[in-house]
């Protein structure tokens, strides 16, 4: 943030490369939590499967605006 703390000091930094490694660890993770939950599920583990899913959700987000980041052909925006 700045001094003021009323704005956030970006840097504008990140290179198109990064942002791409970025998304592939990011899919990476998205079927790791997806495999997680499919792993709870057949245990009866209840905790798991609802915290497994919930990661799942937030990294699909985390995806979309990535791929809505780079442009991606038929990603809209990742407010909905």
């Amino acid at each position: 943030m700045s001094d003021n703390g009323s704005e956030p000091v970006r840097s504008y930094s990140r290179t198109w490369s990064e942002i791409e490694n970025m998304l592939a660890d990011a899919e990476d993770r998205l079927t790791q939590w997806k495999n997680w939950y499919e792993q709870c599920r057949k245990k009866g583990d209840l905790d798991g499967m609802k915290e497994s899913a919930r990661n799942h959700k937030a990294l699909q987000g985390v995806v979309k605006t990535l791929k809505w980041t780079l442009g991606e052909e038929g990603i809209g925006t990742p407010l909905e």
